[in-house]
């Protein structure tokens, strides 16, 4: 593909990214104002300003305002645009560092509710460890496909194993931390993976 169709395909991934968002904006302000269980889908997308059946072509459950990453396409984009001489992990933390510098502040105070919410909430903590499994799945094809090797090869799905490890623990600690810089966390626990986690 031409790299200005890839550069468009940026800029619609990342318009929807931010869409998405704004959703989960007013769904954590529902949340909060209500409470998760006595807020309805109907009443997010009222909020939101969008048809309920606007809502189904972002979210399929209000379960899963929580739980998504809306990045995950642009993560792909920025992962399979990092230089061939990188090591995987290299290209991945770069392309993850790239995602996360480009959030405003307002994505990332959402990022850190939405999180909180899903820690206090069972089974929302549930729902997000198993997307947290299909993004370890997103992660193995990615990287399978730059080290030519399968996305179900044993070193290929520890590798992305460990990257989510990191990522739980990222979650966790900004949920708990939410004064520190997230750009700064998540880069500090991607070079611990890095260094072989020393300790």
């Amino acid at each position: 593909m031409p790299t200005g169709g890839k550069r468009n395909m940026g800029l619609r991934e990342r318009k929807k990214a931010k869409s998405m968002a704004e959703v989960q904006r007013h769904a954590l302000r529902l949340f909060r104002e209500q409470g998760y269980k006595s807020t309805t889908v109907e009443q997010i997308a009222e909020a939101a300003e969008i048809s309920y059946s606007t809502f189904f072509r972002y979210f399929s459950s209000k379960e899963d305002v929580l739980t998504r990453d809306n990045y995950d396409p642009l993560l792909v984009s920025a992962f399979e645009a990092q230089p061939s001489e990188l090591s995987p992990l290299q290209a991945l933390k770069n392309a993850m560092m790239s995602e996360v510098l480009d959030m405003s502040e307002d994505e990332l105070a959402t990022m850190r509710e939405r999180n909180q919410l899903v820690i206090a909430i069972p089974e929302l903590w549930s729902a997000m460890m198993n997307s947290m499994t299909q993004m370890m799945q997103l992660i193995a094809e990615m990287v399978a496909g730059r080290v030519g090797r399968q996305p179900n090869d044993l070193a290929v799905r520890t590798f992305a194993g460990a990257v989510i490890g990191v990522n739980i623990s990222v979650m966790l600690h900004y949920a708990e931390h939410p004064e520190e810089d997230f750009a700064a966390v998540l880069d500090e626990a991607l070079s611990k993976l890095e260094d072989g986690l020393p300790l």
